[in-house]
């Protein structure tokens, strides 16, 4: 481990994920407030949310090395390293670029055997939830809510995820736009595309299903008139590491559903 970082503070759950399931725990000095996994996590010092951080507070840690995750942190990455801190910051949009990011993480912990038997693992597991929906009768429309206020449709990772278990994403013309304001969509056209299934992870806080389906004009829609309106919390969908896996699983088991009734 000569010359790789003792002291890490992640700035994210899903680095703070990587980072433990590499069997760097005892390393790891400060994580994001957000991190739930593992369990054992929760015991570090808590330095920052997403879009904001305790700076003074991580510098104080004297980390050999801040990990971070998306755009969305470059002003807090920024600030870091005019304050002297070595920062790696990862901008993951797909499960490829997403299994590179743990690759990534890996080599700059010194773990890089580690990361190809997590990587491996994460795969294997995807692989086999999408294997279990291969025969599907038929291909149900699914739509995707991030955020509710205004509409925002699925991530590249989260569409992906849809197609390979079996469903249309309905807004999968908008997948490779990063940016959440590039993925806004207009709720009557939800309600044109006509969604079998609505799956909502309003990222960090609790998604309404009550308010998703007393929506002006959505009282037709087939997810609506079906029941098919479901929450996935945020950590297990919107956080692109080793949990996405979990949110895989209850995707694919909406989905599997939908093509069956």
């Amino acid at each position: 481990m000569s010359g790789f970082p003792r002291r890490v503070v992640c700035l994210t759950a899903e680095t703070t994920e990587i980072a433990f399931a590499l069997g760097c725990a005892e390393r790891v000095a400060g994580v994001s407030g957000y991190a739930v996994r593992p369990p054992e996590a929760r015991r570090k010092p808590k330095v920052a949310a997403f879009q904001t951080a305790h700076v003074d507070r991580i510098m104080a840690l004297e980390p050999d090395l801040v990990l971070g995750f998306s755009d969305l942190q470059a002003e807090i990455a920024a600030e870091l390293i005019r304050r002297g801190a070595t920062v790696l910051v990862t901008n993951q949009r797909s499960l490829v670029e997403t299994s590179d990011a743990i690759r990534l993480v890996a080599a700059a912990l010194g773990a890089a055997e580690a990361g190809e038997r997590l990587v491996a693992r994460f795969e294997a597991e995807l692989a086999t939830i999408f294997a279990s929906n291969a025969d599907l009768p038929r291909r149900p429309r699914v739509y995707f809510e991030e955020w509710d206020e205004p509409l925002i449709s699925g991530i590249a990772w989260v569409s992906e995820i849809v197609e390979r278990c079996g469903g249309d994403d309905v807004f999968g013309e908008l997948r490779t736009a990063g940016r959440a304001a590039r993925r806004i969509v207009e709720a009557s056209e939800v309600v044109r595309r006509d969604p079998e299934v609505i799956v909502a992870s309003w990222c960090g806080k609790k998604a309404r299903l009550e308010k998703i389906a007393a929506r002006p004009g959505w009282a037709d829609v087939a997810a609506v008139r079906s029941g098919r309106i479901s929450e996935i919390k945020a950590p297990d969908i919107l956080q692109p590491g080793p949990s996405l896996v979990h949110g895989s699983r209850l995707i694919a088991a909406a989905v599997r559903e939908a093509a069956s009734g």
